[in-house]
């Protein structure tokens, strides 16, 4: 379940990598983003 959410997150959500994002200026639901995709592809590497 984790490996396709992981795969829609990679299309639909944004890549802060790509934008080149300084953490200590994201906002809060930049954070929580990135926080979401961390969580799901962590899980998803584990099964």
């Amino acid at each position: 379940m984790f490996k396709i959410l992981a795969k829609l997150n990679k299309w639909l959500l944004p890549s802060f990598t790509k934008q080149q994002l300084d953490l200590s200026k994201a906002s809060k639901w930049q954070m929580a983003l990135i926080g979401w995709k961390y969580y799901v592809t962590s899980r998803a590497l584990e099964e």
